[in-house]
């Protein structure tokens, strides 16, 4: 039998997951790294950090399956996507900590930028909103901030990558220096049109060509890595969300998923067109096999799942992430209280960067398991929003949403996010989609699979949640919703 390793960076944690032919998880490895917060709105990683720990996860899993590497057909790796590392080439260290995607401080250079008129051309180029999310204004404030930066990289001494390029150079010893279509699309510097780094970009954020990776489609055979005893391929990459929706069998246009991690990130299949949105969504490329180019609209919503997080850290209402399913539940309602958890600004589809987060409708009969229903509530609220937005975009409307990641695991969310679409969610019996995307991709690279369809066949339901509201008063929670962002905007 063939076995296929996947190693799924996350923005808190490194996985890795060892799968069988059928799709099934032999044995798993996770270990958390620091979030470091210089100042409000300033994330970063250490990137050696990430490397070690998923290096160390790599090791455990192989270990604990008693799997050889050469029994390991190809490994796939799927990453939090649009963090920003620089490293130089011949040391192969970072120049400084890696920005990621949840970091706000390039705020003011691009809301100058929009002031100068490039939003609608960024957006046609690179099917992306003028953000600081994505790894462009990142990269220049690296350039313009770390010494002798700009200098070093017009030189051709320094690499830049999202993390899956940092990985792969790892995982290479410094041979490969390569990116996917999909994390290529996030950087907002790859035109998804003619799939290549655009000159005009590059000219506009002042990055020299020399620093970027060479672009693949997804499932390809980039290169090996021999650290673990025998040589394995590197046969798939994907960013994370796009992974995911091949995880989940989404081939077809019209195909929707929603993962349930830190943020929310819900992807609907477009096919082989390209779909500008007009309602606060983006254009990106989804996981590409052969020449092909494949496309998704997404909305992403900044925090999800890390509103769990701030329940147990910051409020101290819960000792466990997994103890607020049991808190909300003490309660039939959320009593009128509405939490818009915009901690980080709001994604999409409102796009406010400068939102900060509030607690709404409270009284004296407020209780933490309130606040708690709402909180859970809110990546709901903020999920429909999104598809609300992908069905006035689609040419097709959504009749089912596959969901996955942590989050995925609440019954009470799902029924409620149920409540609110009006449509079937459906949870798949393997939610780690996204390592489970990254293999499939890898597999196919190295003809475990001889296509897609043969993936699709594995995929499984596990639970359907149905709507069980009336769609009057899911509008009506909805409005509501939308009243506390207008308030927080």
């Amino acid at each position: 039998m063939s076995y296929l390793l996947a190693l799924d960076q996350g923005t808190s944690s490194s996985r890795s997951i060892i799968f069988d032919q059928a799709g099934n998880i032999v044995a798993s490895a996770q270990q958390e790294f620091r979030q470091i917060f210089p100042q409000p709105g300033w994330v970063e990683h250490d990137a050696m950090e990430i490397w070690h720990s998923q290096l160390a996860t790599v090791q455990q899993v192989l270990q604990r399956s008693a799997i050889a590497a050469a029994s390991i057909a190809a490994l796939g790796i799927t990453n939090q996507r649009e963090t920003t590392i620089v490293w130089n080439r011949r040391s192969g260290l970072p120049i400084f900590n890696a920005i990621v995607w949840q970091d706000r401080r390039t705020a003011d250079y691009c809301e100058a930028l929009r002031e100068q008129g490039y939003a609608s051309v960024i957006q046609q180029k690179t099917g992306l909103i003028l953000d600081p999310y994505f790894s462009a204004s990142k990269l220049k404030w690296l350039l313009d901030h770390v010494p002798d930066a700009r200098q070093q990289a017009e030189r051709g001494e320094l690499a830049f990558g999202t993390v899956d390029s940092w990985l792969a150079w790892q995982l290479s010893d410094g041979a490969l220096h390569v990116t996917d279509v999909s994390n290529a699309s996030r950087t907002m510097l790859w035109n998804i049109h003619s799939g290549d780094w655009d000159p005009d970009l590059l000219a506009l954020f002042q990055i020299p060509r020399a620093l970027l990776p060479q672009v693949h489609a997804s499932s390809h055979r980039f290169g090996t890595t021999r650290l673990f005893g025998a040589p394995i391929t590197i046969g798939g990459i994907a960013g994370d969300q796009q992974s995911a929706l091949f995880g989940q069998a989404c081939f077809r246009s019209g195909m929707a998923k929603n993962t349930y991690g830190t943020g929310c990130f819900m992807l609907l299949h477009t096919g082989g067109e390209c779909i500008t949105s007009s309602n606060g969504l983006i254009s990106t490329a989804a996981c590409q096999i052969g020449t092909q180019k494949q496309y998704a609209l997404e909305g992403s919503v900044f925090i999800g799942g890390a509103v769990v997080q701030w329940l147990r850290d910051g409020l101290k209402a819960i000792q466990q992430s997994t103890d607020v399913e049991q808190l909300a539940a003490s309660v039939p309602d959320s009593g009128g209280v509405v939490f818009v958890p915009s901690f980080t600004g709001l994604g999409a589809p409102y796009w406010v960067p400068s939102a900060k987060g509030a607690i709404l409708g409270l009284s004296r009969g407020s209780t933490v398991a309130h606040i708690a229903r709402a909180a859970l509530e809110s990546i709901a609220f903020q999920s429909a929003a999104l598809l609300k937005a992908m069905t006035a975009d689609a040419v097709a409307p959504i009749t089912e949403l596959r969901v996955d990641g942590g989050a995925a695991a609440n019954n009470l969310l799902l029924q409620f996010q149920a409540n609110l679409l009006g449509i079937p969610v459906i949870r798949p019996k393997i939610t780690e989609t996204t390592a489970l995307g990254a293999a499939y991709l890898a597999g196919i690279a190295v003809g475990v699979y001889q296509n897609q369809d043969e993936c699709a066949q594995q995929w499984q339901e596990e639970r359907r949640f149905l709507p069980t509201m009336s769609r009057d008063q899911a509008n009506h929670l909805m409005q509501e919703w939308e009243i506390a962002v207008g308030r927080i905007r």
